[in-house]
């Protein structure tokens, strides 16, 4: 079945009525809602909504989104109705470690990330993707040192801004931003990140982890915030490890986590399933 063309994503204190304004005011506007989810926070007394859908008749897009501010400010609701028909420019950026990278390509190129890429950003020269094919993608090689990493994060700011980007993934770019480019792509920048029990910081992660015998590795691809390691979790995945692993094995079965847990999280925000709840978030997983 065809995936709806628009998405509307909401959220807000709770109380009655909101889901009957909503679908009615949609309803009103000639569209058919094709999928709905919700979620009711009691911790925070907060509420969040995801509707797909497409318009059969009326009001066009423009119009529904000018009418919608109204039953917005009336509920408080902070909403976004997003064009599925365009897909999402997303600028890469990457560092030695392609696997991911390679990953996101492959799944662009076979039509299950709907995205634009706009281009690829590495710290490293093109000659270390050699056996890559970028297909005609621009490559832009910045190097950084601890001198130049203001100078560096500028241009990289530059490049967003430029390509008109609205998602930056950090395809094991193994570069910590500064607390100035994290604010900057703030909701919009997705990392992956190893994630153990306990944890292991440094280099060699796997390595550590092999030493102390863990029995699970994972990995967690979150929104990128100035502290590091900690924004919002959007995806994570584990895999048992055994006595009989190598460190070997622990890398190979850590980057097919790391794939797969990058590749659905920037699906999910590709298609508006993440919506932000404080240090967390909500994900209307499909």
């Amino acid at each position: 079945m065809s995936k709806a063309q628009h998405v509307l994503t909401l959220s807000c204190r709770n109380r009655p009525g909101i889901v009957a304004a909503v679908s009615t005011y949609l309803f009103q506007h000639g569209a058919d809602i094709r999928e709905a989810q919700q979620f009711d926070d009691a911790e925070s007394g907060n509420f969040f909504a995801r509707l797909a859908f497409d318009l059969v008749g009326g009001t066009g897009i423009t119009k529904l989104r000018e009418g919608f501010a109204a039953l917005a400010e009336e509920f408080g609701l902070t909403w976004k109705i997003s064009d599925h028909a365009v897909p999402r420019r997303v600028l890469l950026l990457v560092s030695k470690f392609d696997h991911c990278l390679a990953d996101l390509l492959y799944r662009w190129r076979i039509g299950e990330l709907e995205m634009t890429p706009t281009g690829i950003v590495s710290n490293h020269g093109i000659e270390a993707y050699a056996g890559l094919d970028f297909g005609g993608l621009p490559f832009h090689h910045l190097p950084i040192t601890r001198d130049t990493k203001m100078e560096q994060e500028a241009q990289i700011w530059a490049l967003v801004k430029e390509t008109k980007s609205e998602l930056v993934v950090l395809a094991r770019y193994m570069q910590v931003l500064s607390d100035a480019l994290a604010q900057k792509l703030s909701g919009r920048c997705i990392n992956i990140h190893h994630s153990f029990l306990p944890g292991f910081k440094g280099a060699k992660p796997y390595h550590q982890a092999h030493m102390r015998g863990v029995k699970l590795i994972g990995a967690t691809a979150h929104y990128v915030t100035a502290d590091l390691d900690e924004g919002p979790i959007i995806e994570q995945d584990v895999e048992r490890i055994s006595h009989g692993d190598t460190p070997d094995d622990l890398v190979r079965k850590g980057r097919d986590i790391e794939r797969r847990v990058l590749a659905r999280a920037v699906r999910y925000h590709l298609e508006d399933r993440v919506i932000l709840n404080g240090k967390k978030t909500v994900v209307f997983a499909s």
